[in-house]
């Protein structure tokens, strides 16, 4: 076997063909949803939102994505493998929501002026760069030393609920439509089973799910002739003056943006260790310093919603993408928004057709947090899934109240409790969600193991965390939840005490051994093989 060199592996390989259909589909989603978000929600001027936002996006992501086939075309070599799967890179889906109802609505309903709901989502965005920058300096020690099943668990909960839930009641809204395409995504994704020609599986769902939407009367030319009217051609351009307005203020930005800081390293970690437990080992730090990068690029040029490493490599690699599709991704999107083509792609594709790659998604990762740990620490999994699914219930909950015209302080926390919704406790268990997920599942994988000094570690973490502010409250600020904190202090004496009995350590049985040992050898250097014969482990 001859040493592979970034020259002689190709760009493009027929499973990228898949993935880009796939992923791309994906970028393409989630760009409809915040354009429309720009403009139904805050009311921004369309002209701002297609002309300065898109663009901005568009360049964050297409650097992205080319950095990111680089890292995969260098690990590659690196490793002398064809195989390796680029990271995905998007703008983020929880950061799209955030930004728009908790840091930009509750501005403009206030002043009434998009403008300036504008300018505190491009300073919010740009402390969250800054935030991740520093991330990259501390994520590979939490990487280190926390739990595959707290880590994988933790994303698995993002996957499910906020990845997932939505684009699954779009679907069963119109399932005529969504069903099939489902079906044909699972067919050509998850079997071996090829179209004729090897047509890509992700391009016949989608034309096969339009064609649907339009037969069956559920699209409108009068709305396609409508946006083909916005299409414009318009390159991004610095906006100092909107980014250095939106700092002036930056203190009431600091309280959403520290913990939603943290997501991004914490989300990022839990991500690269999805592609390690694939087979592709990346360099946290090198993926951290990117993300953070990206963002603070697009908040300078104007856009208030911070591009990261995606959830969902493990599926792209299983549908065959290598190191093209990325580029591929970043390049279109970026295109589409330099050209104000989102409007009119909104109007051609009908959603329930888009949305079912997410739900695809949704499962494959839910999937890989059980089959990659432990079968011993499947009860950790669930616990780093718990408070993710808090998060997401409360926030269904919120938007219900809110679309009534009120709110869960107004409706009570007694009437709620009457009704069976223990709202309170689901909203402190949820804030922080994603590193609350990873400081529970955690503790109780060590519990499991029985290391219950590395157990009451991380349960005097998670009082620390709760005590500023970053885990289980609304805001940073000291002693934020007492009880809280107070309560994982208990915890961490009560695994204190069982530690200095000096209990002897839960020993793997043979599956784990196996587990362990595989990947033991996907995080080894090999060395060129001999003619013919089995690539050689650098070290042992």
């Amino acid at each position: 076997m001859s040493t592979i060199t970034t020259a002689k592996l190709p760009y493009w390989v027929r499973g990228d063909t898949n993935a880009f259909f796939g992923f791309g589909v994906n970028v393409l989603v989630n760009v409809l949803t915040l354009t429309g978000l720009c403009i139904g929600v805050i009311k921004m001027p369309a002209g701002d939102v297609f002309g300065v936002i898109l663009p901005a996006l568009g360049i964050a992501l297409v650097a992205g994505n080319v950095y990111y086939t680089y890292l995969a075309r260098r690990l590659a070599a690196k490793e002398n493998r064809s195989d390796v799967t680029a990271m995905p890179y998007g703008p983020s889906v929880p950061h799209m929501f955030i930004v728009i109802f908790v840091i930009m609505l509750p501005i403009y309903l206030t002043t009434k002026n998009p403008i300036q709901a504008w300018t505190a989502g491009i300073a919010w965005a740009f402390i969250i760069g800054v935030i991740v920058l520093i991330g990259a300096f501390v994520g590979p020690y939490i990487r280190k030393y926390a739990p595959k099943a707290a880590m994988l668990g933790t994303l698995a909960g993002i996957s499910i609920t906020f990845i997932s839930m939505n684009p699954a009641g779009n679907m069963w809204k119109a399932a005529w439509i969504a069903l099939p395409v489902f079906g044909l995504l699972l067919i050509g994704l998850l079997t071996d089973i090829r179209l004729p020609f090897n047509f890509p599986i992700g391009l016949a769902a989608l034309l096969v799910g339009t064609a649907i939407g339009w037969i069956g009367g559920a699209m409108s030319v009068p709305d396609v002739t409508s946006a083909a009217k916005d299409i414009a051609f318009a390159f991004p351009h610095l906006k100092f003056d909107l980014l250095i307005d939106g700092l002036k203020d930056m203190a009431p930005l600091l309280a959403t943006a520290i913990p939603l800081g943290v997501y991004n390293f914490t989300e990022a970690m839990t991500n690269v260790e999805s592609a390690a437990t694939a087979g592709d080992r990346y360099n946290l730090r090198s993926v951290l310093l990117a993300d953070g990068a990206g963002a603070i690029i697009g908040s300078c040029l104007g856009s208030p919603f911070p591009p990261a490493v995606y959830v969902g490599h493990p599926g792209w690699k299983a549908a065959g993408g290598r190191t093209g599709y990325s580029m591929a991704t970043g390049v279109v999107i970026a295109l589409l928004c330099f050209f104000g083509l989102f409007g009119l792609l909104g109007a051609i594709f009908p959603t329930p057709a888009i949305v079912p790659i997410l739900l695809y998604i949704g499962l494959l990762i839910g999937a890989q947090a059980f089959q990659a740990t432990p079968r011993a620490h499947a009860a950790a999994v669930v616990a780093a899934l718990v408070p993710n699914i808090a998060q997401w219930v409360t926030g269904m909950m919120d938007n219900a109240l809110s679309a009534a015209g009120t709110t869960a302080a107004q409706v009570g926390t007694e009437a709620l409790a009457g009704a069976g919704v223990v709202y309170d406790g689901l909203k402190t268990l949820g804030e922080g969600a994603i590193l609350a997920g990873l400081v529970l599942g955690a503790i109780v994988a060590f519990i499991i193991d029985k290391r219950f000094w590395h157990a009451a570690i991380f349960a005097g973490s998670g009082a620390v965390l709760t005590f500023v502010g970053l885990i289980h409250a609304a805001k940073v600020q000291f002693n934020a939840n007492g009880q809280v904190t107070l309560g994982y202090l208990f915890l961490a004496v009560v695994c204190v005490l069982f530690a200095l009995t000096k209990p002897e350590a839960r020993v793997p049985d043979a599956e784990e051994l196996k587990l362990l040992e595989s990947e033991e050898v996907q995080g080894n250097t090999f060395t060129e093989a001999p003619e013919g014969g089995v690539p050689v482990p650098a070290k042992a």
